[in-house]
């Protein structure tokens, strides 16, 4: 399969719309609303932001080479640490994703997961997962705010491409 660079930096530039998307509707939310337990992995609108989060942040690390920070903290599930440490982490994305080639978008990536092990694959199924995870979990918030009684923004991939 062959997947170009601009199609990738679409992808994470869709990602990073709907994140953020989703980050302003998390703000009209109360604290409880916030932390309401919905007996889920992440368990509160809060908890699985902060899961997306955290999962952007650990992978472009991963990518640029940087250190790789510890996947989640307390601070990343309050609003504020959201809101402040968030927005950068998806403009590191578009600026890593910027300088991507076609072949290095084709080419085998590796790199050690949270439990130590080694593990290698093509970098652009990386960069699907990483859209795909935040997707997914998006999805389980937008879920959490309408048992909330709340809208969630519209965040499918038609209607980013026809805002574009």
């Amino acid at each position: 399969m062959s997947v170009s660079a601009d199609f990738l930096r679409s992808q994470i530039d869709y990602t990073a719309w709907a994140s953020l998307l989703l980050l302003d509707a998390a703000a009209a939310l109360n604290p409880e609303e916030l932390t309401r337990d919905f007996q889920t992995a992440d368990r509160s609108v809060a908890g699985t932001l902060a899961h997306i989060f955290a999962g952007d942040r650990i992978w472009l690390a991963r990518l640029s080479g940087a250190p790789v920070p510890d996947f989640i903290s307390d601070a990343d599930r309050s609003l504020a640490g959201l809101q402040s440490g968030w927005p950068p982490v998806l403009e590191g994305w578009k600026r890593w994703a910027a300088t991507l080639t076609d072949a290095a978008a084709m080419a085998q990536f590796a790199y050690t997961d949270t439990k130590g092990r080694p593990w290698k694959q093509p970098l652009w199924q990386v960069v699907q997962h990483v859209v795909n995870h935040g997707t997914h979990h998006r999805g389980q918030v937008s879920g959490f705010l309408r048992s909330l009684g709340h809208t969630p923004p519209t965040m499918d991939l038609h209607h980013y491409d026809r805002q574009r």
